[in-house]
C-alpha cells in the first residue's frame, strides 16, 4: 500500500511518522520470528484459549442479570431516596401493610379483568366472574403468605374489600376517583362517570401482595412462580365469558428478561454458517487453500475485518516479486497491514474502554468484555493467524493436500482427471500445483470501473449533494430522539406480559405514580411559619401540570385542620407531639408517615397524585419538575416513588452518551495523529467518526429506536467501526505513490476497497439473524449495527474517496513516489 520510504526521513508537521517507523520495525521483527518458528505461535494461543476458556465453569455464579442493577444508573438519586425511605419509614407487611407506602414495588401478582363486548366489568355477569377469579387465586398458601392489614389479607381491590362477596356496586353509588378514603383511580379503568359518580368501568385490576419480610419471603417467591405456571390453566377452567384476563407478577419482568438470551441461542448457528460461508466464497479464486485460510479466520470471530486486511496484504506481497522466502513475504505483509490493523484495533479498544465510564452497569460490562475481546483478537491476528499463513504457504510449496496435508504427486496424468477430483486432491482445478493468485476480480472492478466512476467530476458533485442530504436527514433525526427504555421491551414479543402492559396502558394510564414527598430533616412543625413554608412547598408541587392537587394526602394538613376546629392544640412542641395520638385514632395510616422519636419528628411524608404520565417524555418531565420544585423549597424535601429508579435513566442517558462519544472521538484523533503519518488523514478519520455517529443517532429515530442503555452500547461500537472503514482507505490514499489525487483515490479503493466491503458484509451477515428475533433488545442491536456498518461502509467506499480528492495536494506524504 505504501510507496518506498527514505531511510533518512525525519518527523515533520506533515509527516508524523515518529511512532509509525518504530512500529514497522517491530512488526517486521515479529514477522521474522513467526515465519522462522510458526508452531509455537499456533499452539500457545490455542493452549491459552483452552486455559482461559475454563473460566466458563464459574460463569453461572458470576451472572449479573438483575434489570434494576443493569439498566438503571449506578448512582441514581432515586436509589439514595429509596434508602432514606427504608431507614425512616420501615414497613410491616404482617400487620400494617399499605401498598402506596412501600419503598419498592413489593412482591405481588396482578390481574386485569376487561369486560368483553364493550360492557362494564361492574355488571352482574362480569362481576360474578371477577369474584370467581378472585376465589381461584386466593388458595390456602396465599392466605398464609399474603401481606396483611387490620387482621386479614390486604384486599386486591378496594371494591372487594368494601363489598366482599356481595353484588356489584349500583351505578352512581360510588364517587370516582376517590370514594370516601379509598382511591379508586388505580383499581378501575376505562370508567364512565356522571358528575363524579361512577356509572361503569371497562377494566378492574386485582393486585395480590405477599409478605417480603421474615422467613415467608422465600415461600412468597415460590407462590409467585406457581401462580405463573397455574394461572393460564385456572383461567381456562373458569370458562370466563364476560371478562378477558391478563396477568403479571413482580417476578415477570426479570424472568422474561433472562429468557431473552435463551431464545436467541438457536440463531447463533445460522450466524456462524452465514459468516463462514461468506468468508470462504468472498476469498475464493478457484484454489482450495483459500478456503482453509478463511475458515481459520472466520473462527476467530470479532477480528474478522482485520484478517481481511491481512489476507489482502499477503496476496499483494505474493504478486509483487518472485519471492520464495516466507520470511520476507510475511515481513512485507506485517509492515503493510499490521500498522493499519493496529490503528483500528487500538481505536476500537479505546472506544470500548472509554464506554466503561458510563453510569449504566450493562454498558460497562459490555464494553469491558468487548474491549478485552478485541485485544485478544489483535494478538491472535498477529501471532496465530500469521503462523497459519506461513504453514499454509509451506504446504503450497510442498504440493501437499489442502485437507490431509499429504504430499500429492503432480504429473501429466492429473490433467486427465475431472476438475472436482483435482480440486479436492491438489487444490487446483487445472491439476497444476498451487500458484500465487492474480488480482481478485472485485479489486479489478474497483480499479478499472468503480474508481474512475466515483472520481468523475460530475459524480463527485452528485456525491456531495448526496452527503448533504444524508447530513441534513441525520441532524433532523437527532432533534427527534426519544429517550429511555420501555420496560415492556425487555420481554419477548410473544410473552404474556405484553397484553398486560397493553391493558394497563389502555385503561390505567390516566393516574400515574402516587409520589411520596418526604420532609428529610427534623423541623419545628409546631412553628406556624414552618407549617406555612411546608404548605407553600406542597402547593408548588401540586401546581406542576402532572399533579392533580385534589387527590393529595397530607397528615399535616389534616392535623392543622383539627387544630383550626379547636380539637387539638399544636402551637407548642409538647402539645404537637402529644396530640398526635388524636390524629392516629382518626386516621391510623398516618402513623406510618411520621418517624417520631420521644422528643422530635426526624422525618415525615405526604403523598401527591400524578396524572397523564403516558410516555417516556412525560416520565422525564415529571421527575425533573418534581425534583426542581423540591430543590427550590426552603424545607429539605425529597420526592420518591419506586418507578423513579427507572426514570433516573432519562436524566443521564444523553449526558453519558455525549460524554463517551466526545471523549472517544478525541482519543481517536490522538491515536490517529500518533500512528498515521499524515495529519490530514487523521482529520478525515475524525470527520468520519463524527459523521457516522450523527447519522446513526439520527436515522435510528426514524427506525423507532430510543436512546437508552441498549442503543448507547451500539453508539460506542459505532465509534470503533467508523474508524475501521475510514482509516484503511485514508491511510492507503496518503501513502499512495500515484501522481494525482484521483489516481491515489482509485489505488486506495483497488487495494483496500474489497477488504473493507468484505468486512462490512461479513459483519452485517453476523447480525442479520437478529432481525428475526422476537426480542426488542436483539432487534435493536441489529438495527443500529446495520446503520453503523451501512454508514461506515458508505463513508469508506463513497464519501471519503471523493472528499480526499478535493484535498489531495495537501494530503500528500513527502515519502511517497511521485
Amino acid at each position: 500500500m505504501a510507496g518506498p520510504r527514505d531511510p533518512a526521513e525525519r518527523c515533520s508537521c506533515r509527516n508524523t511518522n515518529c511512532v509509525e517507523r518504530p512500529l514497522r520495525r517491530l512488526f517486521e521483527g515479529l514477522a521474522s520470528a513467526v515465519a522462522a518458528c510458526p508452531w509455537p505461535f499456533v499452539l500457545v494461543p490455542l493452549l491459552l484459549s483452552g486455559v482461559l476458556g475454563a473460566g466458563f465453569v464459574f460463569l453461572p455464579q458470576r451472572q449479573a442479570n438483575d434489570i434494576e442493577e443493569q439498566f438503571t444508573p449506578t448512582w441514581g438519586p432515586a436509589k439514595a431516596e429509596r434508602d432514606f425511605v427504608r431507614r425512616h419509614f420501615p414497613t410491616d407487611d404482617s400487620e400494617r401493610f399499605s401498598a402506596p407506602r412501600l419503598p419498592t414495588e413489593g412482591a405481588y401478582a396482578a390481574l386485569i379483568a376487561v369486560a368483553t363486548n364493550g360492557t362494564s366489568v361492574l355488571e352482574p355477569a362480569a362481576w360474578a366472574e371477577v369474584l370467581r377469579l378472585n376465589a381461584a387465586v386466593r388458595d390456602a398458601d396465599y392466605e398464609r403468605l399474603c401481606a396483611r392489614t387490620a387482621g386479614g389479607c390486604a384486599s386486591p381491590n378496594p371494591l372487594l374489600s368494601r363489598r366482599g362477596d356481595a353484588g356489584p356496586p349500583a351505578p352512581g353509588s360510588l364517587r370516582f376517583p376517590v370514594n370516601g378514603s379509598e382511591f379508586l383511580g388505580a383499581a378501575l379503568g376505562g370508567v364512565e362517570t356522571d358528575g363524579g359518580r361512577l356509572l361503569g368501568a371497562r377494566a378492574l385490576k386485582l393486585v395480590y401482595y405477599l409478605r417480603e419480610d421474615g422467613p415467608e419471603a422465600h415461600d412468597s417467591r415460590q407462590w409467585l412462580e406457581s401462580f405463573l405456571q397455574d394461572i393460564p390453566a385456572k383461567v381456562k377452567e373458569l370458562r370466563l365469558g364476560s371478562i378477558q384476563v391478563t396477568y403479571f407478577t413482580s417476578l415477570s419482568r426479570q424472568e422474561e428478561f433472562e429468557g431473552n438470551a435463551k431464545s436467541v441461542i438457536p440463531l447463533f448457528s445460522v450466524t456462524y454458517f452465514l459468516t463462514i460461508s461468506f468468508a470462504v466464497i468472498s476469498c475464493l479464486r478457484g484454489q482450495m487453500d483459500i478456503s482453509y485460510k478463511t475458515l481459520v479466520r472466520a473462527a476467530v470471530g470479532v477480528g474478522v475485518d482485520d484478517m481481511f486486511i491481512m489476507i489482502a496484504s499477503w496476496e499483494q506481497s505474493l504478486r509483487k516479486k518472485e519471492k520464495s522466502n516466507v520470511k520476507s513475504l510475511l515481513a512485507e505483509t506485517y509492515t503493510e497491514a499490521a500498522l493499519s490493523v493496529t490503528i483500528t484495533t487500538l481505536t476500537d479498544v479505546l472506544a470500548f474502554f472509554i464506554g466503561t465510564w458510563t453510569a449504566f452497569p450493562s454498558v460497562r460490562s459490555f464494553c469491558l468484555y468487548t474491549g478485552t475481546a478485541f485485544v485478544f483478537c489483535y494478538v491472535y491476528t498477529l501471532t496465530f493467524f500469521g503462523a497459519v499463513l506461513v504453514l499454509n504457504h509451506k504446504r503450497e510449496q510442498g504440493n501437499r493436500h489442502w485437507l490431509t496435508c499429504m504430499r500429492v504427486d503432480v504429473g501429466k496424468d492429473q490433467a486427465e482427471n475431472s476438475c472436482l477430483y483435482n480440486a479436492c486432491c491438489i487444490g487446483s482445478c487445472s491439476g497444476q500445483p498451487s500458484q500465487p493468485e492474480g488480482e481478485h476480480p472485485m479489486s479489478t472492478f474497483l480499479k478499472k470501473y468503480y474508481g474512475p466512476f466515483i472520481t468523475n467530476k460530475w459524480i463527485k458533485v452528485l456525491m456531495v449533494l448526496l452527503y448533504g442530504a444524508y447530513l441534513g436527514g441525520s441532524i433532523y433525526g437527532c432533534t427527534q430522539i426519544r429517550e429511555g427504555i420501555d420496560l415492556r421491551n425487555l420481554a419477548n414479543d410473544a410473552s404474556y406480559v405484553i397484553p398486560y402492559y397493553d391493558d394497563e396502558d389502555k385503561y390505567f394510564s390516566t393516574y400515574g405514580p402516587r409520589v411520596m414527598v418526604v420532609i428529610a430533616e427534623s423541623v419545628d412543625y409546631w412553628n406556624e411559619s414552618v407549617r406555612l413554608g411546608i404548605e407553600s412547598c406542597t402547593q408548588n408541587l401540586e401546581n406542576i401540570s402532572y399533579v392533580d392537587k385534589n387527590y393529595s394526602e397530607s397528615w399535616l394538613r389534616v392535623y392543622t385542620g383539627l387544630a383550626k376546629r379547636g380539637l387539638v392544640n399544636i402551637d407548642s412542641k409538647t402539645d404537637f407531639l402529644n396530640n398526635l395520638t388524636v390524629l392516629f385514632r382518626i386516621l391510623p395510616s398516618f402513623e406510618w408517615d411520621i418517624n417520631k422519636t420521644q422528643d422530635e419528628i426526624e422525618a415525615s411524608r405526604f403523598f401527591i397524585q400524578t396524572v397523564n404520565v403516558t410516555s417516556a417524555v412525560d416520565e422525564k418531565n415529571l421527575l425533573s419538575q418534581l425534583r426542581e420544585a423540591a430543590k427550590q423549597c426552603s424545607i429539605p424535601l425529597k420526592v420518591y416513588h419506586p418507578a423513579f429508579i427507572y426514570y433516573d435513566q432519562y436524566l443521564v442517558i444523553v449526558q453519558n452518551t455525549v460524554q463517551n462519544v466526545v471523549i472517544a472521538a478525541g482519543a481517536m484523533l490522538v491515536v490517529s495523529l500518533l500512528l498515521i503519518p499524515n495529519p490530514l488523514c487523521c482529520l478525515w478519520v475524525t470527520f468520519a467518526i463524527a459523521s457516522v455517529i450523527v447519522g446513526v443517532a439520527g436515522f435510528m429515530t426514524f427506525w423507532n429506536v430510543n436512546l437508552d442503555s441498549i442503543s448507547m452500547i451500539n453508539l460506542v461500537i459505532c465509534i470503533g467501526f467508523s474508524v475501521d472503514f475510514s482509516a484503511h482507505i485514508s491511510y492507503a490514499f496518503v501513502t499512495s505513490g500515484e501522481s494525482s489525487a484521483n489516481k491515489r483515490s482509485i489505488e486506495a479503493l483497488s487495494l483496500l476497497g474489497y477488504p473493507v466491503l468484505q468486512g462490512a458484509v461479513s459483519t452485517i451477515l453476523g447480525v442479520a439473524v437478529l432481525a428475526a428475533s422476537n426480542t426488542y433488545i436483539f432487534r435493536t442491536f441489529f438495527k443500529i449495527m446495520f446503520l453503523v456498518i451501512l454508514f461506515g461502509a458508505l463513508h469508506g467506499l463513497v464519501f471519503i474517496p471523493v472528499f480526499l480528492t478535493f484535498f489531495g495536494n495537501f494530503g500528500r506524504s513527502p515519502n511517497t513516489k511521485s
